[in-house]
């Protein structure tokens, strides 16, 4: 690790991350994390799944079926589960700057504001007599409308709608999700809308809460906002917050400085594009830097599942075999013993239960 490492700061990762006392409902590791990031809608069940103490892929189904969590674009253009009530107040704030940073790709896409009317009143329309729908069906809307939905067309002006909290990602079908209305999946409470600087500090202070400890970058990064933004997040949020003790420029929740006394201890198997890795702008406190780019082969933006040894990153996993008799190849960075891997058994085996499988066995990298 680099002359930074901070077994204080691991320590305390792994107890906002929620590894330390998990949850029983995966509706509270939502509202945890803030966020999770799901483009791969599997990978973020196991990432809600190993911060629970009886994880199921039902349960996680469930508690979206509930609506208490959401599947939208609320940052960085791309999809992460939210708790509902946070997530028209961030398209608030990170709606429009999205949108104003995909323009160039939506002329590129021919895509206008034309386009977008059109396509938002059709699938107003569509929603509202059906009440939920495929991409492909919304695709088919638009077609039958005048509007081409070939190549990633229907994906972005789905996106651009998402934004603009017209449509969000509904009912979960199979391995994917059903669209609906956001007023109709998830309705506003009626109130009126909160204060930008109140919804900046209690964004701010749910990212703390399940990523301390961790810098006002970080949070600007992971929420895709401005540098001023982020300032003002950290001065809106108040005695919410404290900094942490052996770093003072990392912010936790205030009164959970406790768990930078205890030792990062644990074998963790993580999902794909999991948050202890992904969602920070500097990872080096839990990763070597000289090792990023294995858990981002190529900078392709495609995270994979990681092995997190006493709060170190330390390598990669994959599935082989089945999907019925699953097996799991695990990819050092560095070479380890044969008791560091038998270390990883049990979050294996959990990871297989999730899924309602049986591990058929562990491989290692020599």
């Amino acid at each position: 690790m680099p002359a930074g490492d901070s077994p204080a700061m691991r320590a305390a990762r792994l107890a906002s991350h929620g590894f330390r006392e998990l949850a029983d409902d995966p509706v509270a590791v939502v509202e945890r994390l803030g966020a999770v990031q799901a483009q791969d809608l599997g990978a973020a069940k196991w990432a809600v799944g190993s911060r629970m103490s009886r994880p199921s892929v039902a349960a996680v189904d469930a508690a979206i079926e509930s609506r208490r969590i959401v599947r939208s674009w609320p940052m960085r253009g791309t999809l992460h589960l939210m708790p509902a009530r946070l997530l028209r107040p961030a398209l608030r704030i990170t709606g429009p700057r999205i949108t104003a940073a995909s323009r160039s790709r939506l002329v590129q896409l021919e895509l206008d504001d034309t386009d977008y009317r059109v396509a938002r009143d059709a699938a107003e329309r569509l929603l509202a007599a059906s009440g939920t729908a495929s991409r492909d069906e919304l695709a088919a809307t638009w077609a039958a409308a005048g509007i081409r939905p070939d190549g990633q067309r229907a994906y972005h002006l789905i996106a651009w709608l998402a934004r603009d909290g017209v449509l969000c990602c509904g009912p979960v079908d199979g391995r994917s999700q059903r669209f609906a209305l956001l007023d109709d999946w998830a309705p506003a409470d009626g109130g009126e809308p909160t204060e930008r600087d109140e919804t900046l500090a209690e964004l701010f202070t749910a990212y703390v809460t399940g990523h301390g400890p961790a810098t006002v970058a970080d949070f600007a990064w992971w929420m895709g906002v401005t540098k001023t933004d982020a300032a003002t997040a950290l001065a809106a949020a108040g005695d919410r917050v404290e900094r942490f003790g052996p770093e003072p420029d990392r912010f936790v929740a205030a009164g959970s400085t406790d768990a930078a006394a205890s030792r990062p201890r644990g074998a963790l198997a993580l999902a794909a594009f999991d948050e202890y890795f992904l969602g920070y702008a500097d990872r080096s406190p839990v990763c070597d830097p000289r090792f990023a780019d294995r858990v981002i082969p190529g900078g392709n933006g495609v995270f994979q599942p990681l092995l997190v040894l006493d709060g170190r990153v330390v390598g990669t996993w994959r599935r082989a075999g089945t999907a019925a008799k699953p097996r799991v190849e695990l990819r050092w960075f560095e070479p380890s013993s044969r008791a560091a891997s038998d270390r990883f058994t049990r979050p294996l085996a959990a990871w297989a239960r999730f899924h309602g499988v049986e591990l058929r066995g562990v491989a290692r990298d020599e």
